[in-house]
């Protein structure tokens, strides 16, 4: 794979901004050197040379993380939902997601070395979430009884395994540590073990959990109404990726840095988890007609 771009977050880092960028030297706040054919996200200009990189997203995520307190509040009236606690620790993982991003995306004027330190705990919070809301679709199926210390425990603990993984990882490239990562701090940024964890294993969760949640819906409750929100969430965060990945450096170029395509990448994200939650609350309603079997009650 020498000759491909698997693994190079070069460009990606070039133009986006991308918590991950944080630990590869010339993308960080105090040398952005590896922008150039892109896009500098400055956003506003504060006192001694330093600035406030995206606004924007510190904003989004500061409401993201009231809505979604708003959304804990309400699962937590809805008492005989299947899934309750487990869309609540789903929840949870988001409300820290958003807490990091406003000091990994939002580009806060930090010590590089705790930024580093705040990127690992979100890139591993971001797997771990993503981890949590696939085994969310699972749930459904009552495979196991919801709710309970066996369903919650195996779900935040291999939730934790992937959050422990993937920020070591990040840690030991941002720090230096073993040495392990090294080659990835210098030219395309080529790190296949982040490159897989951050970019390829939360499209696969995603995808399973659309799959199932689909099957769910179609064959096990044999209702139409709750696909037009699960499909809602699917193209918002599809357009928030796209917001993020294509048109971000058009954005930043065309406001002179000011903003970027990681504002709209937040509200999108935003919104298509409140999807996912109307769309979870709408299979648990008291009224759905059940199968036979009994198979989701």
């Amino acid at each position: 794979m020498g000759s491909t771009q698997f693994g190079n977050f070069q460009n990606f880092c070039r133009d986006s901004t991308l918590p991950i960028c944080n630990i590869f030297p010339g993308f960080s706040y105090e040398n952005a050197d590896g922008s150039k054919g892109g896009c500098e996200l400055l956003g506003i200009p504060l006192s001694h040379g330093k600035h406030l990189g995206n606004l924007g997203s510190i904003m989004l995520c500061g409401i993201a993380i009231a809505v979604t307190a708003f959304l804990l509040w309400r699962s937590e009236r809805k008492q005989a939902a299947v899934g309750r606690r487990e869309m609540q620790v789903f929840l949870v993982g988001y409300i820290l997601i958003e807490i990091c991003e406003i000091f990994t995306v939002g580009k806060f004027p930090l010590n590089n070395k705790v930024r580093i330190a705040f990127t690992g705990i979100h890139l591993g919070l971001i797997i771990a979430t993503l981890w949590i809301l696939m085994l969310n679709a699972v749930v459904g199926y009552q495979l196991l009884d919801d709710g309970t210390p066996m369903s919650i425990g195996l779900m935040v603990g291999s939730a934790a395994v992937l959050f422990i993984g993937t920020g070591y990882i990040t840690l030991d490239t941002g720090y230096s540590w073993t040495g392990h990562f090294d080659s990835s701090l210098s030219g395309n940024n080529r790190n296949i073990a982040l490159y897989v964890l951050y970019q390829l294993a939360p499209l696969v969760f995603l995808f399973v959990f659309f799959v199932l949640e689909t099957v769910l819906v179609i064959r096990v409750l044999g209702e139409r109404k709750p696909m037009i929100y699960l499909v809602s969430a699917a193209l918002l965060f599809a357009l928030g990726q796209i917001f993020n990945y294509v048109v971000s450096v058009h954005i930043c170029n065309g406001t002179h840095g000011k903003i970027d395509g990681a504002l709209f990448e937040t509200l999108f994200t935003l919104l298509s988890v409140v999807m996912i939650w109307v769309f979870w609350s709408s299979i648990t309603e008291d009224d759905w007609p059940m199968p036979v079997s009994n198979t989701y009650s």
